[in-house]
């Protein structure tokens, strides 16, 4: 075991060199080692820079993605408050603002339960895996041209593959609580998480289909020769009907109303995590957050042109886009480009998650499950057979003719599901004032 061990530590910065990003090496080479005074400059390995610069990337990230739920969580309070013609928190900070720190500091002081029965070591575990795990995928996301935690050339396929663990930890709360409340919940969890990925996998291939790769970056640049035009979700019409799949397939995923039956107070009291209180409690509520920002940021990425603006390439430089101040940031917001382009995107997803949540009512199980199996899954079958065709067909046909044709027959498909939905409400008007 131990000439591994040995073995292992001697190759540790050769192997973090094959795996490190270019955009590390570049910063170590062009910026940290000619800052170095020269004695040390000489002498100081790339391996090791690499290592600092990764360590503080991470250091940055663990402080600050946490803060995103706390801010989601504000956001929702203040959505919800909106629609339902309330002011929301109002007390705490200027307007409420401070609202979630405060929650954050009684959890911290609220007793931390463990079911005398129950398994004392999964049960302490399982927050800290979907907490983990929720956060993971945010390194697979590129939130800008160099602004990534890891540019894998499998980056969707890690990306599937890290949110997938999660259910794990689900079951796991749901089991170690020794309650028949919870184990039932954390089932029905693990049972909508498992199928819903079904159709989230196979929208996401819809895209690899398109682009001919799983790099996210790739799949970012494939996005950004017309602008707005080329955002996959209007590339062909197959993954415009894709886009909507997707998103609702996520929005169960993350068990969001009107697919939060795990959680369904009025039937299995709070679902998987009945028995958890204080700051284990708080890891899954921060997590489903996480989630919610996370899948919001990969349909933005995959469909919306990720950190790719609304202008064309060719039209870019002749705003100059200065690499900082206030005037940058100001075109990048009405652009929708860049980072701050990316979170504008992801952040509207996600009112839009809201939106739904306090808008529509809960679906029942039956309905849940055959929304689907019986439409859902078919559908994204179908999109894979005609993203297939449409590949086919205008793979040797200029780019800008194929989306040209593609946005036509969005257009003429929108228009035609406008026409039978008009006339469908005015021959039954007993239905539309009934619902009224």
């Amino acid at each position: 075991m131990l000439p591994v061990l040995q073995e292992f530590v001697e190759n540790f910065p050769k192997f973090l060199t094959q795996v490190s990003n270019n955009w590390a090496e570049r910063f170590v080479k062009d910026n940290l080692i000619p800052r170095l005074p020269e004695g040390i400059a000489e002498h100081f390995p790339t391996s090791l820079g690499i290592v600092l610069v990764m360590l503080a990337c991470c250091g940055i990230f663990i402080a600050i993605f946490p803060l995103i739920p706390l801010i989601l969580v504000l956001a929702e309070r203040k959505v919800s408050a909106h629609i339902q013609h309330r002011t929301g928190p109002m007390r705490v900070g200027p307007w409420g603002t401070l609202q979630t720190l405060a929650d954050g500091v009684k959890l911290l002081f609220k007793e931390d339960f463990i079911p005398p029965y129950g398994d004392k070591v999964l049960f302490i575990l399982a927050p800290y895996l979907i907490f983990a795990f929720s956060f993971a995928v945010f390194a697979g996301i590129p939130f800008g041209e160099n602004l990534l935690v890891s540019n894998l050339n499998i980056g969707i396929f890690y990306i599937i593959a890290i949110s997938s663990v999660v259910v794990m930890g689900v079951i796991m709360a749901g089991w170690a609580s020794n309650n028949k409340w919870s184990l039932l919940g954390s089932l029905r969890s693990a049972a909508q998480m498992v199928s819903y990925e079904i159709p989230v996998g196979l929208s996401i291939l819809a895209v690899v289909m398109l682009v001919q790769s799983l790099e996210m970056q790739k799949i970012v640049g494939e996005q950004a020769k017309y602008g707005i035009a080329s955002w996959l979700i209007f590339r062909s019409p197959f993954t415009f009907i894709t886009f909507f799949i997707f998103f609702i397939s996520v929005i169960a995923e993350v068990n969001r109303t009107p697919f939060d039956l795990p959680e369904a107070e009025s039937e299995i009291v709070a679902g998987f995590h009945t028995e958890y209180s204080g700051m284990r409690f708080a890891f899954f509520y921060i997590a489903e957050y996480a989630n919610m920002f996370a899948v919001s940021a990969i349909a933005s990425t995959l469909f919306l042109g990720g950190w790719i603006g609304i202008l064309p390439e060719s039209i870019l430089p002749q705003f100059g886009f200065p690499g900082g101040g206030i005037l940058s940031f100001i075109i990048k917001v009405f652009t929708l480009s860049g980072t701050v382009g990316l979170i504008i995107k992801t952040f509207f997803l996600v009112f839009v998650m809201m939106w739904i949540r306090w808008t529509l009512p809960r679906l029942r199980v039956d309905q849940l499950m055959n929304l689907c199996w019986k439409y859902f899954i078919p559908i994204s079958f179908f999109n894979i057979l005609g993203t297939g065709i449409w590949v086919l067909i205008f793979d040797n046909i200029p780019a800008d003719i194929g989306i040209v044709v593609s946005i036509a027959l969005i257009a003429l498909g929108l228009i035609t599901v406008y026409i039978l939905v008009g006339k469908g409400m005015s021959e039954n008007p007993q239905s539309q004032a009934s619902s009224a």
